[in-house]
């Protein structure tokens, strides 16, 4: 953005790298990552192992209570190690170096309608 920042969460599986859901606020809480794993799990179903960085939003009650209620084991990636989330790490360079900088959006919904994300 010119001014302020968006936060975009993904919910991605491993084994296909295919995105299963993701949401964008101005804001990076709990609320706005838990509905992305919502949707996931609703669409796709529960998996074996979910990997998060250990960043507030993935490690509070609110994110961690919808793993534990699908019966899902979490898994969290060590400090500072870009490399156990590769995988996600490399999506988000694709968004900044194909979309974001190349647009420089000004208004959050256009960069909602552009992204095609909710």
């Amino acid at each position: 953005m010119r001014r302020g920042f968006l936060y975009l969460v993904a919910i991605m599986d491993w084994a296909s790298r295919r995105v299963l859901s993701w949401r964008l606020s101005n804001t990076m809480d709990a609320e706005v990552c838990s509905a992305a794993l919502e949707e996931a799990l609703g669409r796709f179903g529960a998996p074996e192992i979910f990997n998060t960085d250990q960043g507030s939003q993935f490690t509070s009650p609110r994110f961690t209570d919808v793993l534990k209620e699908a019966g899902v084991r979490i898994s969290m990636d060590g400090r500072g190690r870009w490399m156990d989330n590769v995988f996600i790490e490399r999506l988000w360079r694709s968004m900044k170096y194909e979309c974001v900088y190349l647009h420089a959006f000004a208004v959050a919904g256009v960069v909602r309608t552009e992204i095609g994300v909710g």
